[in-house]
């Protein structure tokens, strides 16, 4: 499977540590761990940060063909205050290298080339103009592939404009139960219960998909007009960051290698959650460590 990911490659700063991070970065590097070939645009600055950037990038596997620096804009950086419970607060600092990517006309063919299956996007890079140009071009440019948009709503970091549009453009749409809400809000269409969201707006704007990520609840999927309801995996949670988009990657892992979608959810979760017990949105984890999970869970299922 190739992925085209565009939007942020960035540093998330908790007080004095700093861990590399950017949600469609985050599904990046997990999607190249799980061995699929990743094209990753977006744009660092002429700075430290963004050679660490770069530098970090590589040990990652990651190609940095697609990520351009440029000059006068310091590379992004998100201050990161997570609460006693793992939950995040973010202060995202803008304007950011991320906002001014761009790809040559040999970027363009090369990436033709690679006949991409996905292309994924967020919410927060969106709102600048030129990854939104470049966004439409790449999905114009590709019409054979998916489009997985992770809504991912930050606080002052989009508006329902914005988000209709993207809906319209989506294909697998990633989505929390705040989230859900607030999309329902946009619209002023409540409906009642996760299936008959999922349903009615995949209806509506055509998606092939809808995952509701419920944290250690799991999550409900509905696919090719299958819907579950996935449980989750409880751990002792270190922060949260990165756990929905490591999540992101194990599902697309799971459509790429034919599963059925109850093993490709339950697959997903329990990525999620690992990466949810660890420090940082690209912890070091390992199959092993993914199958003893597995296990833990179903030894005390058997138990109770």
């Amino acid at each position: 499977m190739t992925i085209v990911c565009i939007g942020a490659v960035l540093w998330d700063v908790f007080g004095k540590e700093e861990h590399i991070g950017g949600a469609p970065f985050n599904l990046a590097a997990h999607a190249a761990k799980l061995g699929h070939k990743v094209i990753f645009v977006s744009a660092v600055g002429e700075d430290e940060r963004g050679c660490r950037a770069l530098e970090r990038m590589k040990a990652l596997g990651l190609d940095t063909r697609f990520v351009h620096q440029v000059v006068n804009v310091p590379t992004g950086y998100v201050s990161v205050f997570v609460s006693d419970k793992g939950q995040p607060d973010y202060t995202i600092h803008r304007p950011a290298a991320y906002d001014f990517p761009s790809l040559t006309a040999d970027d363009q063919k090369e990436i033709a080339r690679l006949r991409p299956d996905w292309i994924c996007f967020g919410t927060l890079e969106q709102l600048s103009p030129q990854v939104r140009v470049l966004t439409k071009e790449l999905i114009a440019a590709h019409p054979q592939a998916r489009r997985l948009y992770d809504i991912n709503l930050r606080r002052d970091s989009w508006n329902a404009e914005l988000v209709r549009e993207l809906l319209a453009e989506t294909s697998l749409l990633k989505i929390n139960e705040d989230e859900v809400r607030a999309v329902q809000q946009m619209f002023g269409e409540p409906v009642p219960g996760r299936e008959a969201f999922c349903r009615s707006y995949s209806k509506r704007f055509g998606w092939d998909g809808v995952c509701v990520t419920r944290g250690e609840s799991g999550c409900s999927v509905l696919w090719g007009g299958e819907y579950l309801e996935a449980p989750g995996y409880r751990v002792k949670v270190a922060d949260t960051v990165g756990a929905g988009d490591a999540f992101a990657a194990a599902f697309l892992h799971g459509l790429a290698s034919n599963w059925l979608i109850p093993k490709t959810a339950d697959f997903a979760n329990r990525l999620g959650s690992l990466v949810a017990s660890k420090k940082g949105a690209i912890p070091s984890w390992t199959m092993p460590e993914l199958s003893a999970l597995q296990l833990g869970q179903e030894a005390r299922r058997s138990n109770t």
